[in-house]
């Protein structure tokens, strides 16, 4: 089978869509380039969802840690004490098992027990417990003469917060943040191997992966693939949150701009 047809057999595989049974011998480069690539499709959807949606609790955690109410206040160090204490891998069980328990409550559950919206779920509430943490970090370091001169200016509640808190709060957490989103794509490979079953084999980049390792007893050729979609993938994320950092710091000289700098997590 030539490669364009390995392509448009295997190319959207892990969607549904196209050939349902995987090969089975005589594994070529390109049958494996193409499934794993297929199952990155998962990846990107499961760190593109999560960062979006992580990015808006964790501003609104940050702010709540930092509050002057007690319930808000301890709520919000409870949350992130949580999803940063316990390890991603055993929130997926926990969780996967809790909606599979909920689910005999209410059919309105059901969904919840899949990977596409359990384990979404997971992920977003762990990237904006660690998401908040780094914003609320860079609340803390907001120059008191910023503040003050956003009140001579006359700014106050909210168009104080609007156009002056939160774009230096952004600001001054980038850096971290970038190091955070690189860590959580990272981060969805272990959604297919946690509790989220994969439907009929509809697996993510990791999946395909280990289905060739296994097949072949060789995992030097599907692991290595495996890497480089994911430094394509980290090069992507640091080209885009690069962009959005230049945009941030366009107002400051180009010598004391922030640069971002990549710090890998070793241990979540």
């Amino acid at each position: 089978m030539f490669c364009v047809e390995t392509i448009q057999a295997y190319g959207l595989r892990s969607l549904g869509i196209g050939e349902r049974l995987l090969p089975r011998d005589n594994f070529t480069l390109c049958d494996q380039f193409v499934l794993i690539g297929s199952g990155m499709l998962w990846n990107v959807y499961f760190g593109v969802l999560a960062l979006l949606t992580g990015f808006f609790l964790a501003t609104a955690v940050a702010l709540g840690k930092g509050s002057r109410n007690i319930v808000l206040r301890k709520s919000s160090e409870w949350f992130i004490f949580v999803f940063r204490g316990s390890p991603l891998f055993i929130q997926f069980f926990f969780a996967y098992f809790l909606f599979l328990n909920l689910k005999g409550v209410s059919p309105v559950f059901a969904s919840f027990t899949s990977a596409w919206l359990g384990a979404l779920v997971v992920l977003f509430l762990n990237t904006a417990a660690y998401s908040g943490e780094i914003f609320y970090g860079a609340l803390r370091s907001i120059p008191k003469g910023d503040v003050e001169a956003a009140d001579a200016y006359g700014f106050s509640g909210w168009s104080r917060f609007r156009r002056i808190i939160w774009p230096t709060m952004l600001r001054l957490a980038w850096p971290a943040y970038t190091n955070e989103a690189i860590f959580l794509f990272h981060a969805t490979t272990l959604v297919f191997f946690s509790g989220f079953p994969a439907w009929q084999q509809r697996g993510d980049a990791l999946y395909y992966a280990n289905y060739f390792a296994d097949k072949t007893f060789n995992p030097f050729v599907p692991y290595p693939i495996l890497a480089g979609y994911f430094i394509l993938l980290t090069l992507a994320v640091i080209s885009v949150y690069g962009l959005i950092n230049r945009r941030l710091n366009r107002h400051l000289p180009h010598e004391v701009r922030r640069k971002l700098r990549l710090r890998p997590n070793l241990i979540r």
